[in-house]
């Protein structure tokens, strides 16, 4: 396989899920002892948290970009960017890598296209879901992204930096969120992406009474690095950025 190089520690408790996820798939994928080969950047997140408070993303992008090819020069072949936000200075990943860099909107807007959604329910940190992220790839798929009203988003944001984080995970602010989707169903959503990397610790995908299909990003973004970094090497993957 592919080294895959992974951008993450924003926050730690999805990255974890990443590790976890890209082992697991690529022991069911090969078999036997078999598992990921991965570098991994992990950023103190405060310091990123601080830089997006002050909608500083040119010196996010400059951050990210040198990170990115520390990780080609450690063997990396392959890079993610373990959040959705971060997304937002994906180009300057892959200008400052040179390498193909697999985007999560994209392998969001492969299922939500594959289950027949039109109408798709964001949710995530007021950054992604105030932000063209979403719209800009899923527009050209036919998909028409609804994001919640003001309260209703200021409240995913809080739920998002204020507890998930830091590993908590309450039982008023899961009540909240599952309010949340109820509303947005009822303007018409035909499914809901989690489109923050934590967010599946509150909303199980499987969840049968989930009025609407749930989209895990984290998952979804982990099979299509997994994808690409098991690719048969004479691919056009190896000609270029993604």
């Amino acid at each position: 396989m592919r080294r895959i190089g992974l951008l993450g520690g924003t926050s730690w408790e999805s990255t974890v899920g990443y590790y976890r996820l890209l082992n697991e798939g690529v022991r069911d994928r090969l078999g036997g002892k078999h598992s990921a080969d991965l570098l991994l950047r992990s950023f103190e997140f405060a310091e990123i948290c601080e830089l997006q408070e002050a909608d500083d993303w040119a010196a996010l992008g400059a951050i990210y970009a040198t990170e990115a090819a520390v990780l080609r020069d450690g063997g990396a072949r392959v890079l993610g960017i373990c959040a959705n936000t971060m997304h937002l200075v994906y180009d300057d990943v892959v200008q400052g890598s040179g390498l193909p860099v697999v985007h999560v909107v994209e392998a969001v807007a492969d299922a939500a296209q594959a289950a027949g959604i039109e109408r798709l329910a964001l949710l995530g940190t007021r950054y992604t879901m105030g932000s063209d992220l979403y719209p800009s790839r899923l527009a050209p798929r036919g998909i028409e992204v609804l994001v919640p009203d003001t309260e209703d988003a200021a409240e995913v944001n809080r739920l998002i930096h204020d507890e998930l984080v830091l590993g908590q995970v309450g039982e008023l602010s899961a009540r909240r969120l599952r309010g949340i989707v109820d509303r947005l169903v009822a303007r018409g959503a035909q499914g809901v992406v989690l489109g923050c990397t934590e967010l599946g610790m509150v909303i199980d995908p499987a969840d049968p009474t989930l009025p609407v299909p749930a989209l895990d990003s984290l998952t979804l973004h982990v099979n299509a690095l997994l994808d690409a970094a098991l690719e048969p090497l004479t691919t056009s993957l190896e000609e270029g950025a993604a």
